[in-house]
């Protein structure tokens, strides 16, 4: 018998398994005969860290909670995180085998073009002198070596550190141990007009006999470790005063010295070995994984300053040049323009420049009087860093909400904050319990004695880097209706409270949700009435249960629900009764489909926003987060353009079926879409070819 949730939540699933079977997607675009051979390495690349990130952070996680006396009952698939653990180290399993089938197939197609990772072995002898000389001059000094025995007892592994690990025979089990320095270089080219090189794992190991040689050694393999990392700020016990920077010192130095929850070999290992290490990690057998491919292949990303530019043109996507936006000119004051008209930047077709532009010269105008800005990721050598100390330098009001929480990239803002301080400017941190996600700028200015705003909200990150790599959006806009929410969010933020009420701008966690809702049964109502209506979401991931079950029963009204989903969603779609009227597609293509949009209704009845929300639990409950209307009526029909030429992706676009796996879509009558390269043509025209609104 099935119990009366499991009959309801029939259309939803497990978030985690959801997650994987998205980080398969991405392994999968390797086999996409269109991707160049540099780029499949790469995909092989981005789907190993994105798994990293996924055992720190989500099976830590659910670690802890298999550890706790209570349920901790998973709302949507039912099962405890004991089970969950259970369905996600059988599905790694199979995810492991696959991504070193593809990675030795992507190996294979490098080396016909002259590209080469070799195993010792297979070095001439002239390479393995070569080789010699490098390690005893290079890598040598910098090798700390440790014998392991009742003397010297097992050391901390450091979280995704690599190691070289081994057994010696004798009558008493000893191990050795070398940590791979940070300071030696990833792999060692060699010499010679073709690109071959050799990891410095495999080196190392290659050399174990020479670094022990009092020992004979029976058994070696590379090993890393990885570590739960999902610390909960809030639940450390910190003394009250305690600087919040400083409390975030404390929680990054922690973090490598949490629970295992991983442990990945390279190369075979003997039974004597692997016992030692289940027992010194605290592990079991289902949380080893043996992998051909190396265990960090960060290195991919410096592979390629490394070609010739014809290996370039053959192994990597063709480069073009994000454009200025049409109808901006560039060698006229953006303040100006801005101040006439709305401007949409579409990342990264488009470039950030307008952007920076903007507070370049309001750092230096003297009708601004005050620039605010939340920050949760920034590159390094911000440009946008450096104009806001700027602007505080010349007396400008700047105040800057950091985000200290931004995961992974902790010390990089706490090292911003610093910076930003010493210029002159106003840094709050947030609060606790809720991270700062939004990504919104206010700029006031006094034009003529009349208070002015320039505003500007995003989808993503003010950073410089993924804006070449994200696709995102980022409205510009002297709209006095926001610019005055915006004054009110930034007053409320640096008041420490969470419920501001605001005329236009959604905002997390007290107007978002509920808003969405109730947009949501408008849509409910007219489908009742048997008026026109539909909803169209683009979010990265869909986890809130609210929501999804708001959306199942539009379905059931009878509502057109269209949603591109890259990654998690825990909606199934296509459930005979629940979800029959709704439809997922995700992208998975050359850069990081990033921007959320929100739209309700059809034609002139319809209600749009762009937002840096996703819907999932934390961001529309745990998070500040804002979502911004769309009024301008031609940026409303650029956005369409944006949503419809993704929904007819049959390229790089995949179904979510009702059993949460993905399919290609029907296609084989109809021209091929790719969405992704259809805007980089349409930029480098610099024109949209606009379809009318009445087809949404």
């Amino acid at each position: 018998m099935h119990s009366h949730d499991e009959i309801e939540n029939n259309y939803m699933q497990n978030r985690e398994l959801s997650w994987l079977t998205f980080n398969e997607r991405i392994l999968e675009e390797t086999q996409d005969q269109q991707v160049p051979f540099y780029e499949q390495l790469k995909f092989v690349s981005i789907f190993t860290s994105n798994l990293d990130e996924f055992y720190m952070i989500r099976v830590g996680s659910l670690t802890d909670l298999s550890l706790m006396e209570s349920s901790n009952i998973d709302k949507k698939s039912g099962m405890t995180p004991k089970q969950q653990l259970d369905k996600i180290y059988k599905r790694s399993a199979q995810l492991y085998k696959k991504r070193d089938e593809i990675y030795e197939a992507v190996e294979s197609n490098l080396r016909s073009s002259q590209i080469s990772n070799l195993n010792m072995s297979e070095l001439s002898k002239q390479e393995k002198k070569y080789i010699e000389r490098y390690y005893h001059e290079y890598m040598l000094p910098l090798l700390s070596p440790q014998v392991i025995n009742a003397r010297h007892p097992f050391p901390h592994l450091v979280n995704k550190e690599l190691y070289i690990i081994c057994v010696f025979s004798g009558a008493e089990a000893r191990f050795g141990l070398i940590p791979v320095s940070k300071s030696l270089p990833k792999y060692v080219l060699l010499p010679g007009d073709a690109l071959r090189y050799v990891m410095t794992e495999k080196i190392l190991r290659y050399y174990l006999k020479d670094i022990f040689s009092m020992y004979k050694i029976e058994n070696s393999s590379i090993i890393s470790v990885t570590r739960n990392a999902d610390i909960s700020i809030d639940d450390e016990a910190f003394e009250v005063d305690d600087n919040f920077r400083e409390r975030m010192k404390k929680v990054l130095k922690k973090r490598n010295r949490l629970s295992p929850v991983r442990l990945e070999i390279q190369g075979h290992m003997n039974r004597t070995l692997l016992l030692f290490l289940l027992d010194k990690l605290n592990l079991e057998k289902h949380q080893v994984f043996t992998c051909k491919a190396p265990l960090v292949l960060s290195y991919v990303f410096q592979l390629r300053s490394q070609f010739t530019q014809l290996q370039k043109k053959q192994l990597c996507y063709s480069g073009f040049d994000p454009a200025y936006p049409e109808g901006l000119r560039k060698t006229e004051n953006i303040t100006e323009q801005c101040k006439v008209r709305d401007v949409l930047l579409f990342y990264p077709y488009h470039q950030m420049e307008p952007f920076l532009n903007l507070l370049k010269e309001s750092a230096a105008d003297p009708n601004v009087l005050s620039i605010k800005i939340t920050i949760y990721r920034v590159s390094d050598n911000s440009r946008l860093i450096e104009y806001l100390c700027i602007a505080a330098e010349n007396n400008k009001e700047v105040t800057v909400l950091m985000e200290l929480k931004a995961r992974f990239d902790e010390q990089n803002n706490i090292e911003w904050a610093e910076r930003l301080e010493e210029a002159g400017c106003n840094i709050i941190y947030g609060f606790e319990g809720f991270k700062v996600h939004s990504k919104i700028c206010l700029i006031t200015r006094r034009d003529n004695g009349v208070i002015n705003y320039i505003t500007q909200i995003g989808t993503g990150n003010y950073n410089e880097k993924t804006a070449k790599l994200y696709t995102d959006l980022s409205l510009i806009t002297a709209d006095r209706n926001i610019g005055q929410d915006a004054m009110l969010f930034f007053k409320n933020m640096s008041l420490s409270n969470l419920n501001g009420e605001y005329n236009h701008l959604l905002v997390a966690p007290n107007s978002l949700k509920n808003n969405l809702l109730k947009m949501m049964d408008d849509e409910i109502e007219k489908a009742k009435r048997g008026e026109e209506c539909g909803i169209i979401i683009k979010t990265n991931s869909m986890t809130d249960k609210d929501i999804i079950q708001k959306l199942s029963e539009a379905s059931i009204a009878g509502v057109e629900i269209k949603m591109i989903i890259r990654g998690i969603c825990c909606l199934l779609p296509n459930i005979p009764g629940k979800t029959e009227n709704i439809s997922v597609i995700s992208i998975v293509g050359r850069f990081l489909e990033h921007s959320r949009i929100y739209l309700f209704g059809r034609n002139n009845d319809r209600k749009m926003y762009i937002s840096s929300a996703d819907i999932m639990t934390r961001n529309t409950s745990r998070r500040v987060e804002i979502a911004c209307p769309i009024y301008n009526p031609d940026i409303q029909e650029q956005i369409l353009q944006h949503l419809h030429t993704m929904l007819e992706d049959n390229v790089k676009g995949r179904n979510l079926n009702r059993d949460g796996s993905y399919s290609r879509r029907d296609g084989a009558d109809v021209a091929p879409i790719d969405s992704q390269l259809t805007f980089i043509q349409q930029i480098t025209v610099n024109k949209y070819n606009l379809i009318p609104a009445e087809n949404f």
